[in-house]
């Protein structure tokens, strides 16, 4: 049988178009967008037509975004660039369940004397926003919860949080890690009064090496990234110009057709767990209503890392949580916040899904987790 791809929480197939449109910046229009000839100033079009195209999607001006190379990339511009445009404020806020572009940089802040503060979450893996306030003091800079969770789906309340931070805590700077919400979220970051969120290119079907950084005020932020005048001196570098043209592309693609790709990413989730429900021993650790992306379930008795090589075997691509953690003898630290037993935590597989993902594809993957899970009891 011909591979299910069920790891989309990973990283995402290209749209056509998108190759398309790289393989022309591969190629013939291959120019530095700092160079004043014919064939920069295509590639400045080329990234600044990208830049529309991306702030059109989210609901920002184009000034207010910044290209990076990923949205771990863009996470520490942030939390890093914000600490040292005001370092005399020396605490920040965040959640345990935090992807670890997250957690790590705010381990480095600790070592250079930032106090954080994680707030721990509930068993449906969703943070309180009253908790997170009531964490806010005279001098935290900042507070930085993700909108979607990346190993479970769980959606974060941020558009309340943000709202009554600014309510409250009008000076307290508020950061949305949104790599997982993109795919399955309308987001408009002008409504919902944010001053930072990081993205990530892949998770929209285009290229990897390519994020970006929404900055709602310059003067919040100081660049970390420095070396040249490129994206008006707040990330230095030669751009990446076929990434972000693909990248913009896909931008494009996904407000184009946003209704249709949720519908069918729903439904293939539906139908995949419609399936697999019916399995001695299956429990879900998805809340119901999370995202529509990741389904992340466990088997009672079956060993994760077997069922996900088994599953390979037959032809279902999935995995056992972050993709930026593949590889680690650690247990899943979102799992475990979330109040999971160890069982739960060797047991538990990711399911993710995609726009390009179909309800048939879905329905046979299910069946072959069901032939493997037997044969593993």
């Amino acid at each position: 049988m011909k591979a299910i791809y069920l790891d989309n929480a990973a990283t995402t197939e290209m749209y056509p178009s998108v190759v398309q449109v790289m393989r022309r910046h591969l190629e013939g229009e291959y120019g530095n967008p700092s160079s004043l000839h014919s064939r920069g100033r295509g590639a400045k079009a080329a990234v600044e037509s990208a830049r529309g195209h991306f702030a059109n999607l989210i609901g920002a001006e184009r000034s207010q975004i910044v290209f990076t190379s990923s949205g771990t990339e863009s996470v520490q511009q942030v939390l890093l660039g914000a600490f040292l445009a005001n370092p005399k404020k020396r605490h920040m806020v965040t959640t345990a369940i935090e992807h670890h572009a997250v957690l790590q940089t705010c381990e480095l802040l600790e070592e250079l004397g930032v106090e954080v503060t994680y707030i721990p979450v509930g068993n449906d893996c969703s943070v309180n926003a009253r908790a997170v306030l009531e964490a806010v003091r005279t001098d935290t800079l900042l507070v930085s919860v993700m909108a979607v969770n990346n190993e479970t789906g769980a959606v974060q309340p941020i558009v309340e949080l943000a709202q009554q931070i600014k309510t409250e805590h009008p000076e307290v700077l508020f950061h949305s890690d949104m790599v997982q919400a993109l795919p399955v979220q309308e987001v408009n970051v002008a409504e919902i009064h944010m001053d930072f969120a990081s993205f990530s290119s892949h998770k929209i079907h285009g290229p990897k090496g390519v994020g970006a950084l929404y900055i709602r005020n310059d003067r919040t932020f100081k660049p970390i990234a420095r070396g040249g005048n490129q994206e008006r001196r707040r990330r230095g570098g030669t751009e990446n110009v076929p990434g972000i043209a693909g990248f913009g592309e896909a931008a494009r693609q996904l407000k184009a057709g946003r209704q249709r790709e949720f519908q069918q990413m729903e439904q293939a989730n539906l139908a995949f767990w419609d399936a697999i429900r019916k399995i001695p021993g299956v429990y879900r650790n998805s809340p119901e209503s999370g995202a529509k992306s990741i389904l992340n379930v466990g088997f009672r008795g079956v060993a994760n890392d077997v069922l996900l090589m088994r599953l390979d075997l037959e032809g279902v691509e999935a995995s056992a949580g972050s993709a930026c953690t593949a590889g680690s003898l650690q247990p899943s630290h979102v799992l475990k916040a979330c109040g999971f037993s160890e069982d739960v935590l060797r047991e538990s597989v990711r399911f993710s899904f995609s726009g390009m993902t179909t309800t048939d594809e879905a329905r046979e993957a299910a069946q072959v987790v069901q032939s493997v899970v037997d044969q593993l009891v």
